[in-house]
């Protein structure tokens, strides 16, 4: 935390310098880490937020990148296929944030997860 103090500096005032490479629209998870990877990778940055930081829509999510097994259930495979592709280009862009965490599913008789087919497929 000391650290942090030291290295603190207050956010410049953008009205006395408004030129930025990206402007961000939204505080929230998905806004801040658009802003971070931007501002990392050398640009400009403006974060803007209506309220307050991270205080609405993405604050609400999941924050899991999947790979579409859920469509599954509804045979939707081009929204797998679309989800898979997806995921693939944020682990190149962001493999820092997207990695495979375990997970179980509930197998329910007469669920369509519990045929092994589609289980496998996923």
């Amino acid at each position: 935390m000391k650290r942090f103090i030291e290295d603190y500096q207050p956010a410049p005032d953008a009205s006395q310098n408004p030129d930025f490479d990206i402007i961000v629209l939204g505080g929230g998870i998905t806004g801040a880490a658009v802003a971070y990877e931007a501002a990392a990778h050398g640009y400009r940055v403006c974060l803007l937020e209506k309220k307050d930081f991270g205080w609405a829509t993405s604050a609400a999510t999941s924050k899991m990148i999947h790979g579409g097994l859920r469509y599954l259930n509804n045979l939707e495979f081009g929204l797998v296929r679309e989800s898979l592709r997806e995921r693939r280009i944020l682990e190149d862009i962001a493999p820092n944030y997207v990695y495979p965490l375990p997970f179980m599913i509930p197998n329910y008789k007469g669920h369509l997860m519990s045929n092994r087919w589609v289980i496998k497929m996923g």
